[in-house]
């Protein structure tokens, strides 16, 4: 069994929702974190950090004013090594599954996010997460891993790969320590 399961996929096939729906229904002692849309109006504004335990921060907002952007989105490095690098590296300690919502063009700006990626992936702990399905070197790199199992969902296959994952997550559960 490979340690990391990826999903990768165009945005709005549920990648994050997936998941979401794949370690509830699983009883596992899970940390990490996963992104969600930050809407005023309905309209998107940006990108919000919600950890596990709890704990929450905008990543990204079409109002900030910072000197890292993707698009039209002022990204916060600093948001994202308090509360995503530090979920990750608190569930290195304490979790039999650690989520990574999402390995993306946002969070690859961050050098302590990517640091944190590598070694959780080179330690061989059981990863649960999302990457950017376009290209970029860092990103297609770690999609080539030996220990990576990719899927590609779309919404047409989204109950198959939902089905793949929970059996994974049954395997990572009764190996867990």
């Amino acid at each position: 069994m490979k340690s990391v399961y990826l999903l990768t996929g165009t945005p709005g096939t549920g990648k994050t929702s997936l998941i979401k729906q794949a370690i509830a229904d699983c009883e596992i002692n899970a940390g990490g974190f996963y992104t969600e849309e930050v809407r005023n109006q309905g309209t998107r504004v940006g990108f919000r950090l919600v950890t596990l335990d709890g704990k929450d921060a905008v990543l990204s907002h079409i109002d900030f004013d910072k000197r890292f952007r993707v698009g039209k989105y002022g990204v916060d490095i600093d948001a994202l090594n308090r509360v995503g690098v530090a979920a990750l590296q608190a569930a290195a300690g304490r979790c039999d599954l650690i989520i990574i919502d999402e390995i993306g063009k946002m969070e690859l700006l961050s050098a302590g996010f990517r640091n944190v990626v590598h070694d959780l992936i080179g330690s061989n702990r059981k990863i649960l997460g999302t990457i950017m399905l376009h290209y970029d070197y860092w990103a297609d790199a770690v999609k080539k891993l030996p220990q990576v199992s990719l899927a590609t969902l779309t919404r047409s296959n989204y109950n198959r790969v939902l089905e793949n994952v929970r059996n994974w997550l049954i395997t990572v559960k009764s190996t867990a320590v």
